[in-house]
């Protein structure tokens, strides 16, 4: 058996589950989620508990039934507490700034450039800072958003300069071997 697909879900006040067949929909105070998984995963709801289980030793059903139990867990807790990921702007003249709801990235091109949140996701700005937080319940959505930010701007390797996850480590470059002496 699969560790985590064995795991059940535990659903905390506020939210409600409702299963369809196969079909999840989970309903929270930060937003509304639904999803379909496959049939060779079976989905109960037990106690107030979410409780994956699968009929067969197959490695095609072994593999969905620790992913089917993880995406119904990003789930719940999407719609109870949220996710978020922050970015940081590094570099000379790169900044970021919030115009209503839509961000405006100055990152060292010829215009600023302007990017509207989609539904479901909120960004907030540090400009003190320099950071860009990106939040909302739908876990792979906030991934999605954050990874497109990143890649307007990705970090290069010689100054290290560009948008970066906060945290994360740039291997850095020595540069042309004639500027060292």
């Amino acid at each position: 058996m699969s560790r985590i697909g064995r795991m059940p879900v535990s659903v905390p006040k506020g939210v409600q589950v409702d299963l369809k067949g196969n079909a999840i929909k989970v309903k929270g105070p930060k937003g509304e989620l639904e999803r379909e998984f496959p049939v060779a995963i079976a989905i109960a709801l037990q106690g107030g508990q979410v409780v994956v289980s699968r009929a067969s030793d197959e490695p095609s059903t072994r593999a969905l039934h620790g992913m089917t139990r993880a995406m119904i867990n990003n789930m719940v807790v999407g719609v109870s507490a949220g996710f978020s990921k922050t970015l940081q702007v590094e570099g000379v003249g790169y900044r970021a700034e919030k115009k209503g709801k839509d961000l405006v990235l100055s990152l060292g091109y010829s215009h600023p450039v302007p990017v509207a949140p989609p539904p479901g996701i909120e960004f907030v700005v540090d400009e003190k800072a320099k950071t860009i937080t990106v939040s909302g319940y739908d876990k792979e959505q906030v991934g999605q958003v954050t990874a497109d930010l990143r890649a307007l701007r990705p970090p290069e390797p010689y100054k290290g300069k560009g948008l970066r996850y906060l945290g994360e480590h740039v291997r850095r470059k020595a540069g042309k071997a004639g500027k060292v002496g």
